[in-house]
């Protein structure tokens, strides 16, 4: 490189610099938008209004959330990458839905990790394993050693071929030896009523659609999903501390914006959801649905997407689970 190209370019870099710290002393100058891929009602739109409360009250601006489902959340992602990267327009991302994405979809119009700017993480929600009450078992172990004593397989359901819930099944299925058989449905709901209704005898459940079925002693719940107990589910067992290990599926919700968003706009971002997450009213809100508050720096949430996309990627592959078009 000659010098005049290296002055050229240390020119630029400098004025992209004094660019973007200028951005971020007049941000926000309009109301922010998060771009929630499900439709309303959920718990991206729950946990999106919660935060954006309080981060309306930092930044001075409101934060309205734009809930632009399909495709799996990936329309919603698709129009998120391809917004204008001032800060004003946010994802809302759950990293157990867009993570196996690139495997299960064959057109996709944006890439994960290179056309965003993860800002960080703002909450979690874990899994809840649950079998109709007419099930035999009282453990994990119990479970598997009754599916393996039977000539025929037990039915699971799951909200669709792909989803987070299907694919946590895939992977205990295929941890475990078990022989099971998937029974998809359309949502999450249908699922629940299958599982009452004794239509299937097991399946993942979201912890709060798990709750009062498992209070009112229409379903049993047999462990959790992630690596630490639920708040909500105190007495029930990780499934490592149920005896398979390693077992890790957590839903994680963060911030995403466009790439090439202003560094310090992440950065002042990040700083308020970190804040945010240690607010108590904030964390009995999500607890309310199941969810608990999480935090992380901007690197740290890229870097947990990219292990949730190779787990996901193995799990696809070994339960040849075809690609969507």
């Amino acid at each position: 490189m000659t010098w005049t190209r290296f002055m050229m370019k240390m020119l630029t870099l400098g004025l992209l610099f004094l660019s973007s710290i200028a951005w971020a002393q007049t941000y926000p100058s309009k109301p922010i938008r998060i771009i929630d891929g499900f439709p309303p009602g959920g718990a991206t739109t729950f946990i999106s209004r919660v935060y954006g409360e309080h981060l309306a009250e930092r930044l001075g601006q409101p934060v309205v959330v734009d809930n632009r489902p399909g495709v799996g959340s990936n329309l919603g992602a698709s129009i998120a990458a391809k917004a204008n990267p001032d800060g004003h327009s946010l994802l809302i991302a759950l990293t157990s839905s867009l993570a196996p994405a690139p495997n299960l979809y064959a057109h996709l119009d944006y890439h994960l990790l290179n056309d965003f700017s993860y800002v960080g993480l703002i909450g979690s929600g874990a899994f809840v394993l649950v079998v109709h009450p007419s099930l035999p078992v009282n453990s994990l172990s119990q479970l598997m050693a009754y599916a393996k004593s039977r000539s025929d397989p037990l039915r699971y359901g799951s909200a669709g071929i792909g989803t987070p819930l299907h694919l946590a099944m895939e992977l205990m299925r295929g941890a475990a030896h078990l022989n099971l058989t998937h029974v998809p449905y359309k949502g999450a709901a249908p699922v629940v009523v299958a599982l009452t209704g004794g239509e299937i005898q097991m399946g993942f459940s979201s912890v709060a659609a798990a709750v009062p079925m498992v209070k009112s002693m229409r379903l049993r719940a047999l462990t959790v999903s992630s690596i630490k107990r639920a708040k909500v589910f105190p007495d029930i067992p990780t499934m490592e501390e149920a005896g398979l290990t390693p077992f890790n599926v957590t839903g994680l919700y963060g911030l995403l914006a466009p790439l090439h968003t202003p560094a310090p706009i992440v950065r002042l971002l990040n700083q308020h959801l970190v804040a945010i997450s240690h607010l108590p009213e904030v964390d009995a809100k999500l607890q309310t649905v199941g969810l608990e508050t999480a935090n992380s720096t901007p690197e740290g949430f890229k870097h947990l997407m990219q292990e949730e996309m190779i787990q996901w990627a193995k799990v696809i592959k070994d339960a040849k689970i075809t690609a969507i078009d």
